[in-house]
């Protein structure tokens, strides 16, 4: 998919459906995203389920089923202590009697309209609605007389893997499997498979010929919770001899936006950082995160008011970034980032 950057619907279109539901991938990928991204965790019984986080105080109405009031609890995931509700203290039946809620309702208050409409999806089922996509594009083309569209693809993300790993629920191969039995599994498939941390992708390597990204935190937080002793950061895995580290295990990097145009002292764009081009001098590509409307988002000279909810100039800030030459791009707004590459 080298012909131009490709989109990629963050948690589906999320700028307009409560994330991580299949109505936003459905959304993401009508409105012209390459790609679905679900986020993944584990339930008690082993099935990877699409969330931002394990913890879902924030994103279902778990907090207003008395059933589940003693199931809160606080926990400390890869360093840092959460308080709520978490899925692997959860079958996936008991998941299923949840809804999904909007997880910014402040930024995005139409989105909480859709509040208690939407159960959580698994993986399984987000690969089926791809597929489904996918077999209705091609048979429509058929009869039409037209090519055959490009495939649409799955972006999924390992969630806290070396956490679940602990608790004795790996996800590797779940993930690997599911990829499987839907068909996206060989080489060449639409499939990019992301995470953090840098063991599970390694792991990986080992295991599928499927492209690896290497997502990478903007903060100076240590970059893998697995190897001891290993206080490395995120601010090393940019630098050449990171980015060729990257290299021998991964095919794309997943930065934070303002690694390749940082804020200014002003809150606006400054100027480009020089990771896009070392990032290709190693050969790989550059899909940075996250592209968003609302005000709250932008940069101070695409904000349309002082209201953090309204929209502003996301086109204009794509196409700064776009001007670095990236490779693609997370966006909540698919519909945007479709647009701006026409």
């Amino acid at each position: 998919m080298s012909d131009r950057p490709i989109v990629i619907g963050h948690r589906g279109a999320s700028g307009y459906v409560p994330e991580h539901t299949l109505a936003a991938y459905f959304l993401a990928l009508q409105q012209g995203a390459d790609f679905a991204e679900p986020d993944l965790v584990m339930t008690r019984d082993g099935v990877l389920v699409a969330r931002h986080e394990n913890e879902i105080g924030g994103t279902t109405d778990v907090a207003q089923r008395p059933q589940f009031a003693s199931r809160r609890t606080v926990k400390v995931i890869d360093g840092v202590e959460r308080e709520g509700w978490f899925t692997e203290d959860f079958t996936l039946a008991e998941l299923k009697t949840l809804r999904a809620r909007e997880r910014i309702p402040d930024v995005r208050p139409a989105n909480a309209r859709f509040d208690g409409q939407f159960e959580i999806p698994t993986f399984d089922e987000v690969l089926a609605l791809v597929r489904s996509l996918n077999e209705q594009r091609a048979a429509a083309a058929k009869q039409a007389g037209r090519p055959c569209p490009r495939s649409l693809g799955v972006y999924p993300e390992t969630k806290h893997p070396s956490y679940f790993d602990r608790l004795g629920l790996p996800m590797d191969d779940p993930l690997l499997q599911a990829l499987e039995r839907h068909g996206f599994a060989a080489r060449g498939a639409p499939v990019f498979i992301q995470s953090f941390e840098v063991a599970n992708l390694r792991r990986l390597r080992q295991k599928t010929p499927l492209p690896l990204v290497q997502l990478i935190e903007a903060s100076g937080a240590p970059y893998d919770f697995v190897a001891a002793g290993d206080r490395r950061t995120y601010a090393d895995l940019i630098t050449p001899a990171g980015l060729a580290e990257i290299a021998s295990y991964a095919d794309a990097i997943g930065p934070h936006k303002g690694l390749i145009i940082p804020r200014d002292h002003d809150d606006a764009l400054g100027t480009p950082t020089s990771l896009v081009r070392d990032a290709h001098a190693a050969g790989l590509a550059v899909h940075p995160w996250t592209f968003r409307a609302e005000n709250h988002f932008l940069p101070r000279e695409l904000r349309s008011s002082g209201d953090a909810a309204q929209p502003g100039d996301l086109a204009a800030e794509l196409r700064a970034f776009l001007g670095t030459g990236i490779d693609g791009f997370f966006t909540d707004h698919p519909d945007i980032g479709a647009r701006v590459l026409v």
